[in-house]
């Protein structure tokens, strides 16, 4: 009996041989070191693996994995080597990405998803386009006390969109995800990278930008929650604005008209009738994590009430299983979730590595002084410091270690060639989050909405550089003429 094998041979032998040649052939630059170089070449593997979709992702990760481990690329001994590989299943985002995961598979099994479905068509289903709407405004609403941006769109926004999509029977599984589940899937996630720049508290690592930003001045810029969210006010609404209208011109659903939406949801929700007791649990559970990834305890508390994003999702999933709501046979067999938590570790883990073994550092070196002795003026120069810094988070799976390696030097660079220190510092800014439409390992939302299946992967990364562009467009022309009101330059 013939099998038939789980492996794109020729892809796979490509690939090899793209690693091989970084490996082996090109010379280990200047001021970096070998392991540095050695692990640039099998992330780079991995990633071009996971486009030529040679295996699953999964199974790519675990691949990642040991080949970090026995080729000692991070460290010197065995022991250590294999600690290191296996480190990024340490990291509280990804079991905050696999938790939300687990969580929202309660929805469908209380059928509380379809119920939450059913109310959004009752308000926004005369038009798909409405609902792409309803879906951006929620992430508006929720993003200034959602200090999470993967809470916000993956835990909170992500379950009704697919509420809604499955309602409407526009599902991967059934093959009909073209309907209306894949535009709606786009506006959920690309509503929140353009929500996370709004707002000093819509992700975690705008704080630190704050905190760069005041030490390359000498705290003569320090952006306040207020002057953040005024400054990026206007680029971001007209960005919000654009967002929905531009996927549905991109990636248009097959279902645009939906005249008897409102009345049909009405219809299904008569037949559910009242909330059931399940239902009323998991609502009330929702409401304590949101409180407690919002931060009320601490607002009112104190800080010593602060409670990690991750282990309130932690204690979400175990207040449903305590109470019945979920069985753990049901969070067994949320593939998706356990399959996101393998691959996204090895990414992660890989990209920390290259931060750590100084290659990120080097490359921030490498590109300012290249631009330095380019001779450009401030404008050019500063366009072209926004876009390698963008677009370089193509080999990042966090925006905080791409925050962290790059975002100081990119500024003082900018700086340096007499670029207005307030314009700059908030273009980088925003294209902090922007980095976040690019790819489905970009940030914690992304393996979320990429793992429900309703977007391909080529087309994933299509719509996020057309709408990397469209975003960086608006935050620069918008922006800037809004700064220049403000009169920041």
């Amino acid at each position: 009996m013939e099998h038939k094998t789980a492996l794109r041979l020729g892809s796979a032998l490509a690939i090899v041989g793209l690693v091989l040649i970084i490996w082996l052939v090109i010379p280990v630059p200047p001021g970096v070191t070998a392991p540095a170089w050695h692990l640039l070449a099998l992330f780079v593997g991995t990633i071009a693996a996971i486009i030529a979709k040679v295996m699953p992702i999964g199974a790519l990760a675990i691949i990642a994995i040991v080949l970090v481990a026995i080729t000692g690329v991070t460290h010197s001994t065995p022991s250590a080597a294999m600690a290191d590989a296996l480190s990024g299943f340490g990291n509280p985002l990804i079991w905050l990405i696999g938790l939300s995961i687990m969580l929202s598979r309660a929805l469908i099994k209380t059928g509380l998803g379809a119920r939450i479905g059913y109310l959004f068509m009752r308000l926004f289903g005369k038009k798909t386009l409405g609902i792409g709407y309803a879906l951006a405004l929620s992430e508006l609403v929720l993003a200034p006390v959602t200090p999470s941006n993967t809470a916000r769109g993956g835990g909170i926004m992500h379950p009704i969109m697919r509420s809604i999509a499955t309602s409407f029977g526009s599902t991967p599984e059934q093959g009909t995800h073209h309907q209306m589940g894949r535009y709606l899937a786009l506006v959920n996630y690309h509503a929140n990278p353009i929500s996370s720049a709004m707002f000093v508290t819509a992700t975690a690592p705008n704080p630190l930008i704050v905190d760069f930003i005041s030490q390359a001045t000498g705290a003569q810029i320090s952006l306040s929650w207020t002057t953040w969210a005024w400054s990026m006010l206007l680029p971001g609404l007209a960005a919000m604005l654009l967002m929905p209208l531009v996927l549905y011109w991109l990636s248009p659903p097959e279902v645009k008209d939906t005249p008897q939406a409102s009345a049909f949801a009405q219809s299904r929700l008569d037949e559910l009738g009242p909330l059931q007791q399940a239902e009323k649990i998991l609502l009330a559970v929702f409401a304590l994590l949101l409180l407690l990834w919002v931060g009320v305890p601490a607002m009112l508390l104190g800080t010593h009430w602060e409670v990690d994003a991750t282990a309130a999702a932690a204690l979400g999933l175990a207040l449903l299983l305590v109470t019945g709501v979920l069985q753990w046979d049901d969070v067994l067999q949320e593939k998706s979730a356990w399959d996101t938590i393998v691959w996204f570790a090895a990414l992660v883990m890989m990209a920390t590595f290259l931060n750590k073994l100084g290659l990120i550092a080097w490359f921030s070196t490498l590109v300012q002084n290249g631009i330095l002795h380019l001779g450009l003026g401030w404008a050019g120069a500063s366009a072209l410091l926004i876009g390698v810094y963008l677009y370089s988070h193509y080999f990042f799976a966090s925006t905080t270690a791409h925050i962290t390696a790059m975002f100081a030097a990119f500024y003082a660079a900018g700086l340096a060639l007499g670029a207005p220190a307030m314009p700059l510092a908030l273009l980088l800014a925003a294209a902090s989050s922007i980095m976040m439409t690019l790819t489905h390992y970009a940030t914690g939302t992304s393996p979320i909405v990429f793992g429900s299946n309703f977007v391909t992967l080529g087309h994933w990364w299509r719509m996020g550089f057309v709408m990397s562009m469209v975003n960086l467009l608006v935050w620069t022309l918008v922006g800037g003429l809004w700064w220049k009101v403000l009169g920041y330059w």
